[in-house]
């Protein structure tokens, strides 16, 4: 697996060993090993499958709240995805920034993302599914997100009237929500 560094401090682009012949492919999904030997530490404990039946569907942005943050490991396995992430950890260099990524059944692509970052996505294609492990289950009461098209982000949305779950609208702007999240473990601390 070969890493691709984001310019976000802890979020990583993963890029799997494929192994293509006239039968079709194989790939490791995760390894805990491989996780391990590029500095990812987190320790996966739930994984969640997301079907959209149309283009233009949006997710987002999502995390949980401390004590029941979560890191995120995410994917395509049927078309493909905007994917966004922004960093909300408030003693991060990149405190508010984003990060996008085109995510698809073909490229194969995964995102990782360490605790204190929003997430959301945007289906590209028709009958999309999204995989991905959480290291914290979910928890109702710690569900909780920044408005999609804050203007305070400033993401490049592929689609300026996605579908949106009522929840998702109603999310507040980054102007508006006081982040407990700081950089797990401190910048500097060895790990991606």
């Amino acid at each position: 697996m070969r890493l691709i560094e984001t310019g976000l401090p802890g979020l990583a682009l993963l890029e799997p060993k494929v192994f293509r012949d006239e039968r079709g492919f194989f790939l490791e999904a995760y390894s805990e090993a491989a996780f391990d030997a590029l500095g990812i530490g987190a320790r996966f404990v739930q994984d969640n499958h997301a079907y959209s039946v149309r283009a233009g569907v949006l997710r987002g942005l999502h995390f949980q709240l401390p004590p029941y943050a979560q890191a995120k490991l995410v994917w395509v396995v049927r078309g493909r995805v905007h994917d966004v992430a922004v960093d909300l950890r408030r003693d991060s260099p990149t405190f508010g920034r984003h990060y996008c990524v085109e995510l698809s059944a073909e490229n194969m692509l995964r995102l990782f993302l360490p605790r204190g970052f929003a997430h959301g996505y945007l289906t590209l294609a028709p009958d999309t599914e999204f995989l991905y492990k959480v290291d914290a289950p979910y928890m109702p009461q710690a569900d909780a997100g920044i408005l999609w098209n804050d203007p305070e982000l400033g993401i490049a949305w592929p689609e300026a009237e996605p579908v949106l779950s009522g929840k998702d609208r109603m999310l507040p702007r980054l102007k508006d929500f006081h982040s407990p999240f700081v950089c797990q473990p401190p910048l500097g601390g060895g790990h991606v």
